[in-house]
């Protein structure tokens, strides 16, 4: 499996689908875990739940009956690319540490 680099909406969205949300609740977490810093539009959110889905990261869950919320979960491959990018992440910060002398 190869290690690519997830932009901060993604990396964002599979934080959040750790427990089965619809779009909008994904991107009210979003919102909340990164401050407010990033801030998902409904475009590039369906966009990236659209990829996430063709990748297997994600799976959509049963809808309840007369519920047009379609809720999303993280798959064990959706949390290895997870914790993948965590180690890549720590690699960054580890070399920029020992370069700068923090």
């Amino acid at each position: 499996m190869s290690n690519p680099a997830l932009t901060e909406a993604v990396y964002y969205i599979l934080l959040s689908l750790t427990q089965p949300l619809h779009g909008y609740g994904i991107m009210q977490n979003v919102e909340q875990l990164s401050n407010g810093r990033v801030k998902l539009a409904a475009g590039t959110l369906y966009g990236a739940i659209n990829t996430l889905l063709e990748k297997g990261w994600i799976v959509a869950l049963s809808e309840e009956k007369g519920s047009r919320k379609k809720e999303y979960l993280i798959t064990e491959q959706g949390k290895e690319m997870l914790h993948m990018e965590i180690a890549r992440l720590k690699e960054l910060i580890d070399n920029g540490n020992r370069i700068l002398e923090v």
